[in-house]
């Protein structure tokens, strides 16, 4: 049986895919806070964050996601994830996934740095 958490990344990832509005608000409580990095001003409510959302939208099919939690402390998911665009792009993701008592998300904070895809660290060119 699914967790929570798979089940919500499941819905996530579908609706990463399909920028249905609908499955978008589905994934989100009334009250929830979506931060696409930590110190951006938070949408905040489903339809604020479907706004957030389809502003930056991927097309589907051009990454693909992966993923595995690192732990859990008083409702908060800690997720690490890896996306692989087609055009080459590969983002390493941190994500921190507050579910509440039905398995909507009432906080969502995204942390992500291209990696494979360009040079990093000291030294690094390009």
């Amino acid at each position: 049986m699914a967790s929570a958490l798979e089940r919500w990344i499941a819905s996530y990832v579908k609706a990463w895919n399909s920028n249905e509005p609908s499955d978008i608000e589905a994934l989100f409580s009334e009250i929830s806070e979506y931060r696409s990095y930590p110190w951006a001003t938070p949408a905040i409510g489903p339809q604020a964050i479907v706004a957030l959302w389809l502003s930056g939208a991927d097309r589907a099919g051009d990454h693909q996601f992966t993923w595995h939690p690192l732990g859990e402390d008083r409702g908060c998911h800690f997720v690490q994830g890896r996306t692989v665009y087609s055009d080459g792009r590969v983002y390493e993701n941190l994500w921190i996934v507050g579910l509440d008592a039905e398995g909507r998300c009432d906080r969502f904070t995204e942390w992500y740095m291209e990696s494979a895809s360009k040079p990093l660290g000291p030294g690094a060119t390009g």
